[in-house]
C-alpha cells in the first residue's frame, strides 16, 4: 500500500456504517491498528438497537451479563448490571459508558445517514454518500447495520390521516409518552408488541390490541441483581463466556441431549414445568434436542404451553385467540413476557383478531375494521422490521459493474461466511445474512475480530483487495441451506425465513440465517484464516 493510498487518495482507510454494538467494537479494534476510521451513524447517539428501540417495556431477553462486551477486563470490573434482563435505558447507558471509556465519539459522525455506497473500480475503493449530499472515499467498507434495524409500517390506507399520536416501536421518541386515561391501539403481537402491551396496560385508559397471528410466549422471570450477586457474577464471568462460546447459539442455555420421546409422559411434564419456571430462553434453547425437528415432540410441547395460556387467561375465547395454530412452539422467535397474558384479564383491555375482522383503513380518529370503527388517542405500530437484508436494501449498495446488492439478493441470497459477497470487494458485513446470530454480542465480537485479522493480513502483505470467488460463495451458501434442512422453522413464515408481508418482493421463504452451531461457524472461519485466506481472491 503506497503513501498515496494511505494518506491522499482516500479520506479514510475504513468506513463503518452504524454505531451500535458491532460498530463500536469494530471501531475499538481498528483504532488499535492505527487505521484512519470513520463511523457514520444515522442517530444522534450511540447504541443502535438500544438507541432507536426505546418503546415501553423494551429490554433484554438474554441475560444481561451474557450480553455485554467481554473484550475488556476493566469494563467487566467497572460495570454493574441492575437486573438479570436489563431494560433499554440501562443498556443505552452501558453503550454510552463504553463510548466514553474508550473515547470513541471523536471518530463517529452522528446524524449521518448513509444513502449510497458505490464501488469505484478504477481506484479500487468505496464512495460513500450521505443524506446531506457529502461523499467520502475509503479502501474498506464495513457494514454494522444490524439484522433488525429497518422498521416497517403496515400497508393500511389512511395512516397519514390519523390526527392523534402515532409511533412505531422501532422509531420511538426520546420524550415520554403518557398513556394515562388515553385510548390506545397496539397493532402487532410479536416480541416488541408483547413487551409494549404488558407495559402500556399498566396505566392506559383503554387498550385495544390488534393481532394478526399470535406467538408462543414464555415468562421472562426477571429479577433485580443485588450488589452482592453482581460481585459473584463478576467472579464467574470466565465461566459465563465459556458457556456462551460452547453453546449452539451463544446463549447460556444448551439443548437437553434427550429426545422428548426418550422419557415418560410424567417426566416430560415435570421437565417442561421446570423449563417454564426458568428465566430467559431456557425453554426455547435448552429444551429436548428434537422439539424443532420432530413434529410429535413439537406438538406435545406446544400443547403444554397452550395449557399454560388457558390457565392464565380468564376468558376462554380470548385464550384461544392467543394460542397459535399456524406454527409450533419455538419455530418462530419466542417472545419473553412478564404478565403479558394477564393483561387480557383487565376489563380495559380488548383483543381483536384482524384475521377475523381485518383492518380496512386508518381514519383521522381511529381504526376501521370490517365490522366496526374504534376511536383512539394513540396508535402504536409494533409491526417489526424488514429483517436481515432490509437494512442493506435501504442503502444504494453497488459493486463491480454497478451491480445492485438489493437486486442481486432478490435473485438469490448468497454470501461467503456471511461476511462477504461476490462482486463487492472490500465490503465486510458484521452480522450479515448467513452468520451465526443467536446471542448477538457474542457473535459480534467474533465477527469483528475475524474481519480485523483479515484486514491485518492484507496490510501486512501489501494487499488492497479482498473478494470471494463464486465457488467459495456457492460452497458456503449450499452448506447454509443444507444445514437448515429438516428444521420445522423453515416451514413457517417469519423474519427468520425472510418473509415480510409489508415489503414488496419478500413473500417467498428463503434461508436467511445460518442454522448450524456457532462453534462450527467459528471453527470454519478459523480454518479459512489459518490457511491464509486462500478461499478469497486477495490481490
Amino acid at each position: 500500500m503506497t503513501d498515496k493510498d494511505k494518506h491522499t487518495e482516500f479520506d479514510y482507510d475504513v468506513i463503518v456504517i452504524g454505531a451500535g454494538m458491532s460498530g463500536l467494537y469494530q471501531l475499538c479494534r481498528l483504532r488499535q491498528r492505527n487505521l484512519r476510521v470513520r463511523v457514520f451513524e444515522a442517530g444522534t447517539g450511540v447504541g443502535g438497537t438500544w438507541y432507536w428501540n426505546r418503546y415501553p417495556g423494551a429490554r433484554f431477553d438474554s441475560e444481561s451479563y451474557s450480553y455485554g462486551y467481554s473484550f475488556s477486563q476493566e469494563l467487566l470490573d467497572e460495570w454493574d448490571w441492575t437486573e438479570h434482563f436489563a431494560p433499554q435505558p440501562e443498556t443505552e447507558r452501558y453503550l454510552n459508558y463504553v463510548a466514553d471509556k474508550f473515547d470513541l465519539r471523536r471518530d463517529i459522525q452522528f446524524s449521518a445517514r448513509v444513502t449510497s455506497a458505490i464501488f469505484d473500480e478504477d481506484r479500487n475503493c468505496w464512495d460513500i454518500g450521505l443524506e446531506d449530499g457529502s461523499h467520502h472515499r475509503t479502501r474498506f467498507l464495513i457494514t454494522a447495520v444490524g439484522p433488525l434495524s429497518a422498521p416497517t409500517m403496515p400497508k393500511f390506507e389512511g395512516i397519514k390521516d390519523f390526527q392523534g399520536e402515532s409511533y412505531h416501536t422501532g422509531l420511538w421518541p426520546k420524550t415520554p409518552v403518557d398513556y394515562a386515561g388515553k385510548r390506545v391501539a397496539v397493532i402487532g403481537t410479536g416480541a416488541t408488541g408483547v413487551q409494549t402491551i404488558q407495559e402500556v396496560a399498566k396505566t392506559v385508559g383503554h387498550l385495544t390490541v390488534f393481532q394478526r397471528r399470535p406467538n408462543w410466549c414464555k415468562p421472562l422471570r426477571n429479577k433485580p441483581i443485588s450488589k452482592a450477586e453482581m460481585a459473584e457474577i463478576r467472579k464467574d464471568y470466565p465461566n459465563i463466556f465459556k458457556r456462551c462460546q460452547e453453546s449452539l447459539s451463544c446463549f447460556m442455555h444448551s439443548p437437553d441431549p434427550r429426545k422428548a420421546m426418550d422419557v415418560s409422559e410424567a417426566e416430560r411434564e415435570a421437565f417442561w414445568e421446570q423449563q417454564y419456571a426458568e428465566p430467559g430462553f431456557s425453554m426455547w434453547i435448552g429444551n429436548f434436542s428434537d422439539i424443532l425437528m420432530d413434529r410429535e415432540a413439537n406438538r406435545l410441547v406446544s400443547d403444554f404451553v397452550a395449557r399454560k395460556i388457558r390457565e392464565r387467561v380468564d376468558d376462554p375465547e380470548t385464550a384461544e385467540l392467543l394460542i397459535p395454530t399456524d406454527h409450533g412452539f419455538g419455530t418462530r422467535r419466542v417472545p419473553q413476557e412478564t404478565f403479558y397474558y394477564e393483561a387480557y384479564n383487565q376489563p380495559n383491555v380488548d383483543l381483536v383478531s384482524i384475521l377475523k375482522t381485518p383492518i380496512e383503513r386508518i381514519t383521522p380518529t381511529g381504526i376501521q375494521t370490517s365490522d366496526r370503527h374504534c376511536e383512539f388517542d394513540i396508535i402504536i405500530y409494533a409491526t417489526g422490521f424488514d429483517a436481515i437484508t432490509g437494512s442493506f436494501d435501504r442503502i444504494d449498495l453497488r459493486g463491480v459493474g454497478g451491480e445492485s446488492l438489493k437486486e442481486k439478493w432478490r435473485r438469490a441470497l448468497e454470501t461467503y461466511l456471511g461476511v462477504q459477497v461476490a462482486g463487492f470487494p472490500n465490503m465486510f458485513m458484521l452480522m450479515g445474512p448467513h452468520t451465526a446470530l443467536g446471542n448477538i454480542p457474542r457473535s459480534i465480537e467474533y465477527n469483528v475480530d475475524w474481519v480485523t485479522d483479515l484486514i491485518d493480513h492484507m496490510r501486512e502483505n501489501g494487499l488492497t483487495r479482498s473478494e470471494p470467488p463464486q465457488a467459495s460463495v456457492d460452497a458456503w451458501t449450499d452448506y447454509v441451506i443444507e444445514t437448515s434442512e429438516g428444521l420445522l422453522t423453515n416451514e413457517i413464515d417469519s423474519w427468520m425465513t425472510g418473509i415480510n408481508w409489508n415489503v414488496e418482493g419478500k413473500q417467498k421463504r428463503i434461508v436467511a440465517r445460518f442454522a448450524g452451531s456457532a462453534p462450527y461457524y467459528r471453527s470454519r472461519c478459523d480454518e479459512v484464516a489459518a490457511a491464509g485466506y486462500t478461499e478469497l481472491m486477495l490481490s
